[in-house]
């Protein structure tokens, strides 16, 4: 090993500083110097020192500094510090809504809730005279196309919005239309008069039981006064103008599409479903009395049979139109009399007035109804209205009228097909007879409903507001 010195300078002493390295031959490693017993060698000790003293010089120059600072802040006082508000405005005329002012809403039907029914419809129906016997047969020499007319007075608004179901009641001896649109509202026509009730304008009278399209009404011919009606909502409700008020007697979980009551049972209401189900409940008891799944959609229609209270006919979406036995229905799977498949869906089948054929609607491309002899389901015939839209087909519904031999069909150049059917031992003919027209029928009907007791009183309504009579001259 050898040494040498290293001369350092010193700014702060102005002089040189000598330190010792020691080296270790051949490998040219510095040695570390040594160190006293606190740690430092001369030159941090050196430093250690200089900076204490400058500390010890600075000390009082920071303290003087401080004072002044201070001495500064508690002479310049501090302004409380004063938001500058911001420029209004102008405002308009302050608007408050009509609920604020307490102005009622224009254009909203009533609430039935809080409306009560017509004193004067009320006492229109009720003062009808019981019906005596079946329902009214057409004479042998009426002919619809020569008989029946549209009379201005005839052409009424009944509804504020689109007409979906419509029924004229069974009354002896005046005629009153039922007719549901598809915001709710039921409007009642008094077609024979002008109602004296301020309530009624021109004889009508508009209620709203329902929050949802009025897809069905019904009323049985021994009590008119209760008039049963469903809506797409599920909610089954009935007026009954005898006790002047209205109720909700059952919610269903899907819409119900169809209404009908049996000839012999005044208490017993049958409805169908969206999801083909047919349902009896009984008034008397309150409650529904059994559900039978009898299609796999949705049931257009209901009929039962004027001769065999236990016959009834439905009609479905799923393309088929069958026959049951009420008293033979299982729960599960239920055996059907007949079945008809049709091409397309099935929007009615209704039996004739004597019962002896069943006319069944399909909706297609162009309208067709196919009419079968109950006699003998192989005797049948398929006729084509004149329909040409396929999109108006699925509103459409055939009826019967007053006899077997005439059907009525609505007609796409605004006027009604009559449809004559004939049947004998040989088999079943039909066709387009003649067509109902008039200048004051300014929409293609669709909804058809016959007077049960007046022959040649034929309503129709149409995809607007309006209600058509037809009556017999």
């Amino acid at each position: 090993k050898y040494k040498s010195s290293r001369r350092l300078y010193s700014r702060q002493n102005k002089c040189f500083l000598y330190r010792e390295v020691f080296f270790a031959p051949h490998t040219h490693q510095k040695i570390p110097p040594t160190m006293a017993e606190d740690g430092l060698n001369d030159y941090e000790r050196l430093r250690q020192e200089n900076i204490r003293r400058n500390q010890e010089k600075l000390a009082p120059l920071r303290r003087k500094a401080d004072e002044l600072s201070a001495a500064i802040r508690l002479a310049k006082p501090k302004r409380p510090y004063q938001a500058k508000p911001k420029p209004k405005a102008p405002t308009g005329p302050v608007r408050s809504s009509g609920r604020a002012r307490g102005v009622a809403p224009d254009n909203l039907p009533p609430d039935l809730r809080s409306t009560r029914l017509s004193p004067s419809l009320a006492s229109s129906i009720l003062g009808a005279p019981p019906p005596e016997g079946a329902k009214v047969r057409a004479a042998g020499d009426f002919d619809a196309g020569r008989d029946m007319v549209l009379m201005p007075a005839h052409a009424r608004k009944v509804m504020p919005c689109c007409i979906v179901s419509m029924r004229v009641l069974p009354l002896a001896d005046r005629t009153v239309v039922a007719a549901g649109d598809k915001m709710g509202n039921i409007g009642y026509w008094e077609a024979d008069g002008v109602s004296e009730d301020a309530g009624g304008a021109d004889g009508v009278f508009r209620y709203w039981p329902h929050k949802g399209p009025v897809l069905a009404i019904v009323a049985h011919q021994a009590a008119p006064h209760k008039v049963y009606s469903s809506s797409h909502q599920g909610d089954i409700c009935l007026m009954d103008f005898e006790e002047e008020k209205y109720s909700i007697i059952h919610l269903w979980e899907w819409p119900v599409y169809s209404l009908c009551q049996a000839q012999n049972s005044v208490g017993c209401l049958y409805f169908g479903d969206g999801k083909g189900g047919l349902t009896l409940s009984d008034e008397r008891v309150g409650k529904v009395l059994t559900t039978w799944d009898v299609h796999e959609e949705r049931i257009n229609s209901i009929d039962f049979h004027p001769e065999k209270p236990h016959m009834l006919a439905t009609s479905s979406t799923d393309r088929t139109a069958c026959i049951w036995d009420v008293r033979n229905i299982k729960t599960k799977e239920p055996d059907s009399l007949k079945v008809f498949k049709l091409n397309k869906s099935a929007q009615s089948a209704y039996f004739s007035p004597s019962g002896r054929m069943l006319a069944v609607t399909s909706s297609s491309i162009c309208g067709t109804v196919q009419v079968f002899s109950m006699d003998d389901f192989e005797k049948s015939h398929i006729v084509e209205y004149n329909n040409q839209k396929g999109s108006w087909p699925s509103k459409s519904k055939v009826i019967w009228g007053w006899n077997d031999t005439d059907l009525y069909a609505g007609n796409r150049s605004k006027g009604i097909d009559i449809i004559s059917v004939d049947v004998n031992d040989s088999g079943l003919s039909a066709q387009n007879s003649s067509c109902l027209r008039s200048e004051h029928m300014t929409c293609i009907p669709h909804q058809f409903s016959a007077h049960p007791y007046k022959a040649g009183y034929l309503a129709c309504s149409s995809s607007s507001s309006n209600v058509f009579l037809w009556t017999s001259t």
